[in-house]
C-alpha cells in the first residue's frame, strides 16, 4: 500500500489525529511517509493546517496542501467565495502520485465526508481515490448514530467500486456507554471491513513524543500497529 485515503463519516471525527496515528505508526516501522491535504478550510495563511497538525504529532513527516480557503466550508463552496480556484480530484490524484516517487507511504486526508465536493463539477475525494487507485480508511464516530453514518459511507465506495481498507473509531471515551460498547461489533458488520483501530479521546491533546510511542497500540497491524481488535471488543462490547 502506497497511498492511503482518509476519509471521515462526518466532520470532527477525528481525522486529522487519526492521520497522525498512522503517520506515527508507519514512521515507527521505519516507512518514509508524506501528508497530502487535499484542500483546508477555515484557517488563514498564518495558521496551522491540519498537515500542520499531524507533522507536530506524529514526527518528521513531508506535508503538503493543494489549497487553503479562509472560510470552514465544504471546499468547493469556499473556493467559490472566496473568488480562488477549486482544488479538482486530478489535481489531488497527480500530486499524490508524485508524493509517492519519493515516499514509502502517502496519506491523502479528506475535508469532511467522502462526498464533499471539491468543485463546482461535483468531484469529491472519491474521485480522487479511484484515479489514485488507493483504499479508503473510513474514521468514525463511537456512539449512538454512527452505524448508519458508516454503512452508507461503505455503502458509497461499495457502488463506486472502491476498495474500503478499514474503519477506525476517532475518539473512545474513557466510560463508554451502551451504545458504544455494542458499535465496537456492530461497525465492522455494517462496514463490510475490518475495525482497525480506536483512538483514546483526547490523544490529540498528548505531548508529541508521547503520542508517537503510544499511536502503533491504537491500530491494527494492517496500519503499521499493534491493537488487537478481538482483545478490544472482548474487553468493552461486554
Amino acid at each position: 500500500m502506497r497511498v492511503l485515503v482518509i476519509t471521515g463519516t462526518d466532520t470532527e471525527v477525528g481525522k486529522t489525529v487519526t492521520t497522525a496515528a498512522v503517520a506515527a505508526s508507519a514512521r515507527a516501522a521505519g516507512r518514509s511517509v508524506a501528508v497530502l491535504k487535499a484542500a483546508q478550510t477555515g484557517v488563514r495563511p498564518d495558521e496551522r493546517g491540519d498537515a500542520d497538525e499531524v507533522a507536530w504529532l506524529a514526527g518528521p513527516v513531508t506535508t503538503d496542501e493543494l489549497a487553503r480557503f479562509p472560510e470552514p466550508l465544504a471546499p468547493g463552496t469556499a473556493a467559490r467565495r472566496a473568488g480562488m480556484a477549486p482544488v479538482r480530484p486530478r489535481e489531488v490524484a497527480e500530486r499524490a502520485a508524485k508524493l509517492t516517487t519519493e515516499h514509502d507511504l502517502v496519506l491523502v486526508e479528506g475535508a469532511g465526508g467522502l462526498l464533499v465536493r471539491f468543485d463546482e463539477d461535483g468531484g469529491t475525494l472519491a474521485d480522487a481515490a479511484r484515479l489514485l487507485g488507493a483504499p479508503v480508511l473510513v474514521v468514525t464516530r463511537a456512539g449512538l448514530g454512527t452505524l448508519n453514518a458508516t454503512e452508507l459511507t461503505a455503502r458509497e465506495l461499495r457502488r463506486r467500486e472502491l476498495e474500503l481498507a478499514g474503519v477506525v473509531i476517532g475518539s473512545w471515551p474513557g466510560e463508554p456507554d451502551l451504545a458504544t460498547r455494542c458499535n465496537v461489533t456492530d461497525l465492522p458488520e455494517v462496514a463490510g471491513a475490518p475495525l482497525l483501530g480506536a483512538l483514546p479521546a483526547g490523544a490529540g491533546a498528548l505531548p508529541p513524543a508521547e503520542f508517537r510511542t503510544a499511536a502503533p497500540g491504537w491500530l491494527a497491524p494492517r496500519l503499521d500497529g499493534t491493537w488487537d481488535a478481538e482483545a478490544f471488543r472482548t474487553r468493552e462490547a461486554t
